[in-house]
This record gives structure tokens, C-alpha cells and sequence, in this order.
């Protein structure tokens, strides 16, 4: 997934929008862009637009968002959406892996009562959202099987900090402990072997600071990235695409690996390459072809 839009749950102008942006998934928000006396609605709203999307043919992926597991919501969100069958929850404000397993049994016992396939409903996390987590991001590792991404936030941390701000002065620049809660969670998604996703970039009116912010993300390992405005996922898109000479010169070590399995060492246009740069490969030819079936 290159790209996966918040969409409010209560809000069907943009819910009856959402499949046309182009996004990779959307992700239906029963949390932060939700009022508490909106709730129940948007729970059901969600649930009519995940019925009304098993009819239909392809179309993004479909996630809902649910409640924090420290509120007295998220058990009613998860009842009310899995037997209309989402492809995935997003947990927030996570604590730690043991959270994501407790999300996995509440789903699992849905899934029984639905007569859905067990085991069917993903689960990507938030994982810094909260200071506690960032000191136990290791226990994501092996948390459920179900569990396929993980990403970061913050802007709920930098609540929980008290902190002024999350940016430089020129509105771009992570300070330093939102680039220590990014890396982490980078380092934290790969231990995992689960897609890495980066957070959102609040200013959606700013096209190139969107642009670097993904290039940066690309070359540091992120496979794909959070929106908050369907303008931005054109550009994510774009910038989590392997690119025709990525895609080539891969080709080409996948190859050479293949016509010489006993290898460690190749030669590639002037470059010697080794099994890291096939597992890299690999990746990339992983990422194409996923992302040429959307």
C-alpha cells in the first residue's frame, strides 16, 4: 500500500468519494475526526459502506480505524465492523505488542460469530503515539500473526509531551524527538518483517513539502504513506512506485542470482553486488508488481 487516506466514518460525501481518489486503502475513521455523540453513527455508516463494497470489483482496500484500546469504544467499534468484513483495523495510540494481541483475540471471536474466515482481518498499528510504546516497540515483534503494518505519529505524541511544536521553523523539519519516534518505528516494522508506513504530512496544501517528505521516506524504508486530503495521494503514489530503472537494474540481479544460484558475489553494470542487494531486489520487484495490480 503506496497510500492510505483517512476518510471520517460519519461523513458520506467524502465516504462515497473515497473510491475514486485513486488510494491504495482507505482507512475509515471511527477516532480523532470523530465527535463522541457521532460514534454509533459513524460505526454504522462504516459498516453499510464495507457491506455495500463486498458487491463491488477491485477498488482500494478498506481499514477502519477504531478507538484506542484505553477507551470503553473500541470493543462496540470492532463488534460493529467485522462482519461487514474490512480488509484490516487500524489500532491507535498503541502501549504495546501486547495491545495488538489483545485487538487479534477480540478479533478472532468476531470472526467466529461472523462465520468469517479466521484470521482475515489485518491489523496495522500506530506504535508512537504514546511514550510508553516508543519503549517497547520491540514487543511488536511476533505480537499476531495478523499484524502487517506499522506506522507513527506525532501529533498525539507531541500532545503527550507537552511539546510546543513537532517541526522545525520552516514548517518541514521533524525535531529531533519525532525523528527518534520515526527511525524507531522504521526499525520496529523491519524486526517485524510488516510494511512500514510513514505518518501524515499535516500541511496538505504544500505539494512539494509532500514530495520530499516521500523521497525521503523511499530511501529510508518506508513502503508507503498516511493522508488526511485526496490531493496527496496522487503524489504518494508517484513517489512509492519503483521507478522504471529501479525496476530494470533489479530485473537484472534477480537474474544473474537465478543463472547462478551458487553465487555470492555478481558483477552488475560495473558494480559488484551481493545477497543483500538481491533481498533488496526482490523487494522492489515485490512492490512493482503489487502495486501495478491496483
Amino acid at each position: 500500500m503506496r497510500s492510505l487516506l483517512f476518510v471520517p466514518a460519519d461523513d458520506e460525501k467524502k465516504l462515497s468519494k473515497g473510491a475514486d481518489t485513486g488510494a491504495d486503502a482507505l482507512i475509515l475513521d471511527l477516532e480523532d475526526s470523530v465527535s463522541l455523540a457521532r460514534k454509533g453513527a459513524a460505526r454504522a455508516l462504516a459498516a453499510q459502506y464495507l457491506e455495500a463494497a463486498r458487491s463491488r470489483e477491485g477498488g482500494p482496500l478498506l481499514y477502519v480505524r477504531i478507538n484506542a484500546l484505553d477507551t470503553d469504544l473500541w470493543q462496540h467499534d470492532v463488534a460493529g465492523v467485522v462482519a461487514a468484513r474490512p480488509h484490516g483495523i487500524l489500532l491507535p495510540k498503541a502501549r504495546s505488542g501486547e495491545d495488538v494481541h489483545t485487538l487479534s483475540i477480540a478479533l478472532h471471536h468476531e470472526e467466529e460469530r461472523a462465520g468469517a474466515a479466521a484470521g482475515s482481518t489485518r491489523i496495522i498499528t500506530i506504535a508512537t503515539e504514546t511514550p510508553i510504546s516508543l519503549l517497547q516497540l520491540h514487543t511488536y515483534v511476533g505480537s499476531s500473526a495478523r499484524l502487517e503494518g506499522l506506522t507513527w505519529g506525532a501529533e498525539d505524541l507531541s500532545a503527550e509531551l507537552g511539546a510546543r511544536g513537532n517541526r522545525e521553523e520552516d514548517g518541514r523539519t521533524w525535531t529531533s524527538p519525532y525523528r527518534l519516534a520515526r527511525d524507531l518505528a522504521l526499525f520496529a516494522a523491519a524486526a517485524a518483517k510488516v510494511q512500514a508506513i510513514d505518518t501524515v504530512y499535516v500541511n496538505f496544501r504544500d505539494a512539494d513539502g509532500l514530495r520530499q517528505e516521500c523521497r525521503e521516506a523511499v530511501r529510508d524504508g518506508f513502503t508507503g504513506k498516511l493522508a488526511i486530503h485526496p490531493g496527496q495521494v496522487a503524489i504518494m503514489n508517484e513517489a512509492f512506485m519503483p521507478t522504471p530503472e529501479e525496476v530494470a537494474v533489479s530485473e537484472e540481479i534477480a537474474a544473474a542470482f537465478a543463472a547462478a544460484p551458487e553465487a555470492g558475489v555478481l558483477s552488475i553494470r560495473g558494480h559488484m553486488v551481493d545477497r543483500p542487494h538481491l533481498a533488496r531486489a526482490e523487494r522492489i520487484l515485490a512492490r512493482a508488481k503489487a502495486a501495478g495490480r491496483r
